[in-house]
């Protein structure tokens, strides 16, 4: 049986021990940046500092696959511990994939705003605590 994508389920690096979810439990909804957020892949500059052909490879695999990529900021474990998972909006705003037709469809999304360097600061500053 094959499996089908939900609002739960991590398109490009899927972490079967802990799956990341986009999806709000309260609202119903996924979860969708409202901007790019400061560092976005898709940011003129290479602002993240990819590899040659790493961009590629990310977009092509979340492509083939018919789903989404989520923006770095919001990993679990990254810059921002409180942040919740989200589409990547430079992704969303380039390419539609059916996992993203199927969830604007069925629950629509609810956009957050990136995570901001306050959000590090607080961390740091609760690490005290």
């Amino acid at each position: 049986m094959q499996h089908v994508s939900t609002p739960g389920d991590d398109p490009v690096e899927p972490n079967v021990d802990e799956p990341l979810s986009v999806g709000d439990p309260v609202l119903g909804k996924s979860r969708l940046l409202s901007r790019q957020c400061d560092t976005c892949i898709f940011a003129p500059g290479n602002r993240m500092h990819l590899e040659a052909g790493q961009l590629r490879a990310l977009v092509t695999q979340a492509r083939e696959q018919e789903r989404y990529i989520i923006c770095h900021d919001t990993l679990p474990n990254y810059l921002y511990p409180r942040a919740k998972p989200a589409i990547c909006r430079g992704f969303a705003d380039r390419y539609r994939t059916r996992a993203l037709e199927l969830m604007e469809g069925l629950w629509g999304f609810v956009e957050v705003d990136p995570p901001q360097p306050r959000e590090l600061h607080d961390r740091t500053e609760g690490a005290d605590r």
